[in-house]
């Protein structure tokens, strides 16, 4: 007498149907675009203080952490935080989604670009989680690049790890460069519903953003590549340690101006990518 074995596969081709049905949902396109808004919102503000500081107005350098901070301490904060949380959360889900199917409703990635989209979900996450423990819990200073450098190089081959992760931020950054300079960010847009007479400055705020963005992970990327080298934590930095080293360079003022700037382009293309990204 013959046995039926059980489908093994059942429950993988129920989860990924049940996805499949998610992203060509209507929840799932206001999450993944409110993300955009978000994300728009968090380099604005390092963007904006950063330059502040540039033409000596005040301001200051900050990074994701600071910026929801920053928020937080606004008129209607926690209702504002809770919102960007949200915004953060559906940026992560849309890039996790997006690595584990390739595809969204209206686009598609390649291997490289689930890689990446995978990463900047965690990225994503973590921000989302940090603006829910800024909600819910006392205020905390985070644990910075060099405290997490720091905890790494405990692990085994942590200072191996603190490498890599060094060298995959410079292929980010690189990514980055080569898709502002020869504007490969339309080739996930929209661009037959943009107006013309906003064509012009999708290009540019594009272009500027991501080459502003590449000048920051480069950095980044080296100075975690000479802690792993040199085997200091202290050596690392993060967003706003790679600010920093501009600030206090040669053409401080004038580097971080510019950078700055980038940032704050980078926070308006976000937002037109809010309308116009193919999710």
């Amino acid at each position: 007498m013959s046995t039926v074995q059980p489908d093994s596969t059942a429950p993988v081709r129920t989860a990924r149907s049940w996805s499949e049905e998610f992203v060509h949902s209507t929840a799932f396109e206001v999450l993944s675009r409110a993300g955009f808004v978000a994300r728009a919102l968090v380099y604005g503000i390092i963007g904006l203080l950063a330059f502040d500081l540039a033409i000596g107005h005040g301001g200051k350098i900050t990074n994701q952490q600071g910026a929801l901070r920053t928020v937080e301490q606004q008129s209607f904060g926690h209702v504002l935080l809770t919102v960007l949380a949200i915004g953060l959360g559906g940026y992560a889900v849309w890039r996790l989604f997006r690595a584990v199917l390739g595809h969204g409703a209206e686009g598609a990635d390649r291997g490289i670009e689930r890689l990446g989209a995978f990463a900047s979900g965690i990225v994503y996450a973590a921000m989302c989680a940090i603006a829910v423990q800024i909600l819910t819990g006392p205020g905390t200073s985070g644990s910075g690049a060099k405290k997490t450098a720091s905890d790494v190089f405990g692990w085994p081959a942590g200072r191996w790890l603190v490498g890599l992760a060094g060298l995959v931020l410079a292929g980010v950054a690189i990514f980055q460069f080569i898709r502002g300079v020869r504007q490969k960010f339309l080739d996930d847009s929209k661009t037959e519903q943009i107006p013309r007479g906003l064509m012009p400055w999708f290009k540019a705020l594009g272009t500027i953003g991501h080459v502003a963005r590449a000048v920051v992970f480069a950095l980044i990327a080296v100075f975690l590549i000479k802690a792993a080298y040199d085997y200091k934590a202290n050596e690392a930095i993060g967003l706003d340690g790679s600010l920093g080293k501009l600030y206090n360079g040669a053409y401080g003022s004038w580097l971080l101006g510019a950078v700055a700037l980038g940032l704050i382009a980078f926070s308006c293309f976000s937002l037109l990518e809010a309308r116009y990204r193919r999710i």
